[in-house]
């Protein structure tokens, strides 16, 4: 038995903490914690938990001693560490701009504040009735709404505006030969944040070459980001939406509805909802569709 409490004298003996240790803790987790939150809000989350998926198959090998596996982890190590860094080079070099520009002791003396609200009803509202406002006259609208991937890389593209949203603004906008109709228009939460920005064009094979400019760039942008685009074609007329690299057309006002209801922070279920609205209407496209395709 006297051994045993030697045991567990020497081995789980509670180690003595310092002053210094308890600032290196507050330092390490302040570190990672803003890391954290800040690739959070990339592109480069994606990548980040695809790491983690491998980290946690290499602790799974090395708990059950698959040695192949080891091995070829050490060997590459080296050379993932570099391709991590190569990879998140973008990212890298706005963190680090972004430390600089902190100021870190500011929030400390002040009073936290409201967050700013999510989607509201008439900001969507304000945007369907720009959309279709402008497709009855043919004059081509590009909207992005930002999601939980931030879209700073894109807005500093272009002018910035920060007011608040309504369809007589949108529509001046995107009036013929105005200083701000080309390019896109970022908005925010319920606030446009940005005119005339630069977006990525996709180089997706599979879009149709009917397709012009902007429903590339409203598709790009969708690419490599969690947005959703509100597109409207100068030569048609017709509304369309951007998602998660695809695009959906010849959207009427409740389907666009329906799309944009989906960025609002609601309940799980309501969002089951919203996605059924979604299927039907999409159904009942292809049933229209289908329909005309017969009558020709």
């Amino acid at each position: 038995m006297e051994h045993i409490y030697r045991f567990i004298e020497h081995n789980m003996a509670i180690p003595s903490i310092t002053v210094t240790d308890i600032i290196e803790i507050i330092i390490l987790t302040f570190v990672i914690y803003e890391v954290m939150r800040f690739i959070q809000t990339t592109r480069a989350w994606a990548l980040f938990k695809g790491i983690l998926v491998i980290l946690v198959f290499i602790m799974f090998a090395a708990l059950f001693h698959m040695n192949t596996i080891i091995w070829i982890a050490e060997r590459t190590l080296s050379v993932m560490i570099i391709a991590v860094v190569i990879v998140f080079q973008p990212e890298l070099r706005k963190a680090l701009e972004e430390i600089g520009r902190k100021q870190f002791f500011k929030g400390l003396f002040e009073q936290g504040g409201l967050e700013e609200e999510d989607l509201t009803d008439r900001t969507i509202r304000e945007i369907i009735r720009a959309a279709f406002e402008m497709g009855k006259v043919k004059t081509g609208a590009l909207i992005v709404l930002e999601n939980s991937v931030n879209l700073d890389e894109y807005i500093r593209t272009g002018i910035m505006i920060d007011s608040v949203i309504s369809n007589q603004l949108l529509i001046n906008i995107f009036e013929h030969n105005t200083p701000l109709h080309d390019g896109a228009v970022i908005v925010r939460k319920n606030r446009i944040v940005a005119a005339t920005c630069y977006l990525p064009l996709s180089d997706n094979m599979e879009l149709s070459k009917e397709l012009g400019t902007r429903h590339r760039a409203g598709v790009g942008i969708s690419d490599v980001s969690d947005s959703v685009t509100v597109i409207v074609s100068e030569e048609t007329g017709k509304v369309s939406i951007a998602k998660e690299g695809k695009i959906i057309r010849n959207m009427n006002s409740d389907s666009l509805r329906a799309e944009l209801e989906l960025l609002k922070n609601i309940h799980p279920e309501e969002k089951k909802i919203g996605r059924k609205k979604i299927h039907k209407w999409k159904a009942r496209w292809k049933q229209n569709a289908n329909h005309e395709k017969n009558h020709k």
